[in-house]
């Protein structure tokens, strides 16, 4: 089985670079979807209040026979829970329904930029649950540079991560470098770009130089970039082909070509008009 490197956050913590993402997987297919990313070695699972999943997360742990400290596990704060009661119940929910007494990263998942409760206000209530010691790192989701530049000289707590949509056609270079400086890690959601750039001729091409899958050679491309990734599927020989990217290498000119197609090309929403809440 190939060992996932890891990376060190900023407070010490170390996260698996490569894991699996359960957005949009039913939550009756959950546990069986995540049991089988386990069996594959997948020890990164990324979830969400929002997706409505944590359960089957959870179950598939307990089923998988693996020792909780053994996964790494992410949630995400629900849109409707930015005040800061509720962002500490909607955490203890998160909890309950992993079936957990921590999580090893908590983000929120949005800024939500027109509703009334400021992520600022949010963030105070996250270092909260930080200090409790029942999140042993927190983090945000879709943010830009401004809406950290916030959190920087209005909170205490630097986060650990910013997990943003990164792929070939929206390589968002220069937030990630802010990231960086910031000693902020980044993660890439949406990392094949809902399968749009699969069919692209130079990820093609540069998967048939190394006889791979335009999938694989993305991923790659990712993790090489220093990126963290989550692919998702439910498909059991899919898990296993978007595992099998740590025996080969792509080249400089390879890495050169794929950034290449960057066009800031969205498949999702733009953080800064984005205020969906769930009903």
């Amino acid at each position: 089985m190939a060992t996932v490197p890891t990376l060190t956050l900023n407070n010490g913590i170390e996260i698996p670079q490569l894991g699996f993402g359960v957005y949009q997987v039913p939550p009756e297919d959950t546990k069986d979807a995540v049991l089988a990313a386990l069996e594959v070695g997948y020890r990164h699972i990324d979830t969400a209040e929002m997706y409505g999943n944590e359960k089957g997360v959870g179950e598939a742990l307990r089923a998988s026979g693996l020792a909780r400290e053994e996964v790494f596990v992410t949630s995400k704060l629900n849109n409707g829970f930015h005040a800061h009661d509720d962002a500490l119940k909607a955490f203890d929910q998160s909890l309950a329904d992993l079936g957990f007494d921590h999580l090893d990263l908590f983000l929120i998942h949005w800024p939500l930029p027109g509703i009334d409760v400021d992520y600022v206000e949010t963030w105070k209530a996250m270092e909260e649950i930080y200090r409790s010691g029942r999140a042993k790192a927190i983090g945000v989701s879709n943010f830009k540079e401004h809406h950290l530049r916030r959190l920087f000289g209005e909170t205490e707590v630097r986060p650990a991560v910013n997990q943003i949509e990164i792929h070939p056609y929206l390589t968002q270079d220069d937030l990630r470098a802010f990231d960086a400086e910031h000693e902020i890690a980044t993660e890439a959601w949406s990392p094949i770009a809902q399968g749009k750039v699969l069919d692209d001729p130079t990820i093609l091409r540069v998967a048939e130089r190394h006889g791979r899958t335009p999938s694989q050679v993305t991923l790659r491309w990712h993790v090489q970039r220093g990126d963290i990734v989550f692919p998702k599927s439910v498909t059991r020989s899919r898990v296993e082909e978007n595992f099998a990217i740590f025996d080969f290498e792509l080249s400089a000119d390879d890495m050169r070509e794929i950034t290449a197609l960057n066009r800031d090309e969205r498949t999702g929403p733009d953080p800064d008009t984005f205020n969906y809440i769930p009903g």
